[in-house]
């Protein structure tokens, strides 16, 4: 688009009497704008930038309509609302045209978001995701101008299968209105199609509406925005990408794909066990953590990986690690190539390293929040290639309630009783309770149980999607996935 600058019009802003001018061009935030002035009073001055405060245009006989999100003036700017603003012209609806014209075509060369397929998660954290989308998520899309598909869904592992027959090419993006929960199902499901590889391309918006809410928070505070609904929707408006790492867990032929986290031990017990108090909303981590500090449970077991550079000096020197457990996957003996396999990369040569137990949390992150108020990994980066693992083997109770109320910050992570590093592969071979050698833990990857020891919560309940005892190795493929993240 070529660079423009109108003359002063004469209009009348919200019914105020103004002079405004439009610049449009390719100058991105700074070069595309919208600038009035009043004429009355202390003919305070204006603008709009069209590239971060304006949603869409609508032209009307001789008003032009410019639906905004603004920063509210509170907050330290950081805050946003919606707000209309009506110009009518003066000279009429030939120039009201124009002007819309001018600001949709400059509003379509930013290259937004135009077609949605959305999934609502009517059953995730207070279960209000689908009055949030009729109060909040659909007007605003409206507003935008936004084609949109929405779809609740109606079980666990719904979502999964509407990505893995979905119709790509009628969208621009998948939206999930829920937690991290539906998100994770999303990536699995398209990780399974048989054109997984261009499928994979398709951006992924995460709008927080649920309990923990923790990809949602990591993508927002990392451009320095609140964790907000709308917020994270004008992000996935604007259209702007970042790429994201993909974790593959496998045992044996099973296969799971991971984006946010990987947990076992105390974090384990307290994120699922405290599902009996989903009620409570995001409070209920707070609470179930004391109760769990206060009876605190240790795990056999030993972990292997392969740190990062500048890593090498954690853990002690492991005998070769085979690598036969990240294998190609067959179904009834033929290859199965039709959905994603995993990373290619070969690590038979590199140079494991192993620590043993007892431990009371092993953690995995992808990204820095676990939840809106956790920081579990500070230095985690959304696609670097490596995985930050978090280990505490041995802590008194009295210092462990301590770490946890550094979790807000991610300060805890400096407390001589955690390990925290950078891997590249890694391997947990979980064992039994301490106290109780009967009783197994509970391994949660993105906040779903995927292996349960004898005698832990919900056992009777649930068929695991591997065991638990056996090896589960992880390797991350670096950039994998897109999500929509805010510039």
């Amino acid at each position: 688009m070529e660079d423009h600058h109108s003359a002063a019009t004469k209009v009348s802003v919200n019914g105020a009497p103004a002079e405004a001018t439009l610049s449009t061009g390719a100058g991105g935030v700074g070069g595309s704008e919208l600038r009035w002035r009043y004429c009355a009073g202390a003919a305070a001055e204006r603008s709009l930038s069209l590239e971060a405060d304006v949603l869409g245009v609508e032209a009307n006989g001789k008003e032009v309509v410019v639906r905004a999100f603004v920063a509210d003036g509170k907050a330290g700017g950081k805050r946003r609302r919606r707000r209309d603003y009506v110009f009518e012209m003066a000279d009429g609806e030939g120039a009201a045209a124009a002007w819309g014209d001018k600001l949709r075509a400059c509003l379509d060369s930013f290259g937004r978001t135009k077609r949605l397929f959305v999934l609502v998660n009517p059953f995730g954290g207070k279960r209000c995701a689908s009055k949030i989308y009729e109060a909040e998520i659909k007007p605003m899309l409206k507003a935008a101008g936004v084609d949109v598909t929405m779809q609740e869904t109606q079980y666990g592992g719904h979502a999964r299968e509407l990505a893995t027959s979905l119709d790509l090419a009628r969208y621009d993006g998948i939206v999930c209105v829920s937690g991290d929960g539906v998100l994770v199902e999303v990536v699995n499901g398209i990780l399974q199609r048989t054109d997984w590889e261009e499928a994979i391309k398709m951006p992924i918006g995460i709008v927080p509406a649920g309990t923990g809410n923790g990809m949602a928070k990591s993508l927002l505070h990392a451009a320095n925005q609140t964790c907000s609904i709308s917020d994270a929707l004008f992000a996935i408006i604007r259209g702007h990408k970042q790429a994201l790492d993909v974790c593959t867990l496998v045992q044996g032929q099973k296969k799971i794909f991971s984006v946010l986290s990987i947990t076992w031990g105390l974090v384990a017990d307290i994120d699922i066990e405290s599902e009996k108090y989903r009620w409570m909303g995001s409070a209920r981590f707070d609470f179930y953590a004391l109760v769990r500090i206060m009876n605190l449970r240790r795990y056999y077991g030993t972990i292997h990986f392969v740190p990062a550079p500048g890593y090498e000096a954690y853990g002690e020197p492991a005998k070769q690690v085979e690598s036969s457990i990240v294998e190609r996957l067959e179904q009834n003996g033929e290859p199965q190539v039709c959905s994603y396999q995993g990373p290619s990369a070969e690590l038979q040569g590199s140079d494991w390293r192993s620590i043993d137990g007892p431990f009371v949390a092993v953690c995995l992150n992808n990204v820095p929040w676990a939840t809106e108020s956790v920081m579990a990994a500070p230095e985690a980066k959304f696609s670097d290639g490596y995985m930050d693992a978090v280990i505490i083997r041995d802590c008194p109770k009295a210092d462990l309630l301590a770490l946890m109320l550094k979790m807000s910050d991610g300060s805890y992570v400096k407390s001589t009783y955690v390990t925290y590093l950078k891997v590249r592969s890694f391997r947990l071979s979980p064992g039994q309770l301490v106290e109780n050698p009967k009783r197994g833990g509970i391994i949660d990857v993105d906040g779903e149980v995927i292996a349960r020891g004898e005698g832990t919560y919900g056992r009777n309940q649930h068929q695991d999607l591997i065991a638990y005892g056996p090896s589960v190795q992880m390797t991350l493929h670096q950039g994998l996935a897109t999500v929509y993240c805010p510039k």
